[in-house]
């Protein structure tokens, strides 16, 4: 396969190289949760953290925010908050006798939504509009949000207490969803015998967002040949016809699972894809997109059941050569 130049072009490569390091000054040891992550960011999908309190989940997205630059906001979600608390709200301005939009956290390049599950379904399906077509409605108004936008997510599991599990659609909205887990322990010891410091202040900003919309650009140019494309309609149709699986991938499933795979290659310094773009990623991308059917049996429960069966079916798709 001939190279390209955006395959060979050393400062785009070196640009994401330095992102890379960056973002994993903070994230110690999680190199593949670091690819993930910022594979999203690329793919313009927004991204869900799932795992125990205490792991890095807040310090992932924070290091995220600080190296791409651009105006991050954090809203820590509870379950007395309203939509409005996210979105803004029109108040009447005395002094103009007229109303006056002030405008919430939603408002920013990159919005940390932390506890998301702790909010109430209500506050929980304000974000839908803005993550999905970065926009928001107000009092009938539309306001277009800034570019880029992406909102990450963090969520406690869901049998702790204070938390309502997020619907169906509120989860389509997330490009991938990934948990950190404990780090290796070599790591871990370091971080428990240093003095206690705030590691994402190590963290250097290496895009801004101008340049970040120029790297989000240049994912659309990475190829995804025929044969990958076969590749991928059967891994879509194998979690439809699975007799483990009650729900499988939809259409706009797959088309993100495409742009993820061109994210991933243009990460990696490539301009074009490979079957392990998509193997690598299927599972952080679909497994929250399906359901496991109720007569399924012989899998070891997990953050979510449905992973495993997934895990299965995609085994058995064969890859192309």
């Amino acid at each position: 396969m001939n190279s390209s130049v955006l395959a060979v072009a050393p400062e785009r490569i070196e640009r994401l190289r330095a992102l890379r390091r960056s973002v994993s000054r903070a994230v110690a040891g999680k190199d593949e949760v670091v690819e993930l992550a910022l594979t999203s960011l690329l793919a313009q999908g927004h991204l869900l953290l799932e795992d125990v309190p205490g792991v890095g989940k807040t310090t992932l997205a924070r290091a995220l925010a600080r190296a791409v630059g651009g105006e991050m906001k954090r809203v820590q979600f509870t379950s007395d908050m309203l939509p409005g608390d996210v979105l803004g709200v029109t108040v009447f301005n005395q002094a103009k006798s007229d109303f006056e939009l002030r405008r919430g956290p939603v408002f920013s390049n990159i919005l940390l939504a932390d506890e998301i599950n702790r909010a109430s379904p209500r506050t929980q399906s304000a974000l839908l509009e803005a993550m999905n077509e970065r926009q928001v409605s107000i009092d009938g108004v539309t306001i277009p949000l800034p570019s880029p936008f992406f909102v990450v997510a963090t969520q406690n599991p869901q049998d702790f207490a204070g938390t309502f599990p997020l619907p169906e659609s509120q989860l389509d909205r997330f490009m991938m969803r990934i948990d950190i887990g404990y780090p290796p322990p070599e790591v871990e010891m370091r971080l428990m015998m240093e003095p206690q410091s705030d590691r994402v202040e190590e963290v250097e900003t290496v895009l801004n967002p101008e340049g970040l919309l120029e790297l989000q650009r240049a994912v659309r140019r990475v190829r995804l040949d025929g044969a990958l494309g076969t590749y991928l309609q059967a891994l879509i149709t194998a979690t439809r016809t699975a007799a483990t699986l009650a729900t499988g991938a939809s259409t706009r499933a797959g088309m993100s699972l495409a742009h993820a795979a061109r994210a991933r290659a243009l990460l990696d310094g490539r301009d074009h894809c490979i079957p392990d773009d998509l193997h690598m990623l299927a599972v952080p991308l679909l497994g929250h997109r399906v359901r496991l059917a109720a007569h399924a049996e012989g899998y070891t429960p997990s953050r979510n059941e449905a992973e495993s069966v997934l895990k299965d079916v995609i085994a058995r798709v064969p890859v192309p050569l």
